[in-house]
C-alpha cells in the first residue's frame, strides 16, 4: 500500500504534535457501533479530554453529542473551532473531506490507519495544515503524550 515515500505522511513527531497542539477533533464517519473502529477512537479521543464532533451523515448523536452530516454543518459560532479533521473513510473518499477541511480552517488531517491518499495529503500540506496517514490516535496517543493528558 505504500511506498519510499510513506514516511513522509506517517511521521511520529507529526502525529504527536497533533495530539499536544490541538484539542477539538471532528471525526469524519463517526459511528454509533460499538463495534466500529470510529466509535472506539472517538470514545478514547473524548476520555482523554479531548473535544470530538461526530461527522457522518447517517447519525443523529454519537457519545451523546450530535452528530453534523458534513464539516460545513457545525456550527461556525462553536465555543473552539475544529482543529483536527480526523477520517474514518476509503482512501479513495478522502479528498471531499480535505477540502473541507481546509475550507474551514482546520488545523491537521489525520488519516487512520489504512486510509492513504496521498494526492489528498499534498492537498492538505501545501493549504499549511499538519498531515499523518495510516496512524491511529488511540494507538499513538498513550505512547506519546500519555493517559489523561492531551
Amino acid at each position: 500500500m505504500k511506498d519510499e515515500r510513506s514516511e513522509r505522511w506517517s511521521d511520529p513527531a507529526i502525529a504527536e504534535q497533533i495530539l499536544r497542539s490541538f484539542r477539538v477533533w471532528a471525526v469524519i464517519g463517526c459511528s454509533s457501533r460499538p463495534w466500529r473502529a470510529s466509535h472506539g477512537v472517538s470514545r478514547y479521543l473524548l476520555s482523554q479530554g479531548y473535544d470530538v464532533i461526530p461527522i457522518n451523515p447517517k447519525e443523529e448523536a454519537v457519545h451523546g453529542r450530535v452528530a453534523y452530516p458534513d464539516l460545513r454543518s457545525v456550527p461556525p459560532d462553536r465555543e473552539a473551532p475544529i482543529e483536527v479533521v480526523d477520517v474514518f473513510r476509503r482512501s479513495d473518499l478522502v479528498m471531499p473531506h480535505v477540502e473541507e477541511a481546509i475550507a474551514i480552517g482546520a488545523k491537521a488531517v489525520w488519516m487512520q490507519l489504512e486510509v492513504w491518499n496521498e494526492e489528498a495529503a499534498q492537498l492538505a500540506a501545501d493549504a499549511g495544515l499538519l498531515v499523518v496517514m495510516d496512524r491511529c490516535p488511540a494507538i499513538d496517543h498513550p505512547a506519546m503524550v500519555g493517559s489523561g493528558s492531551p
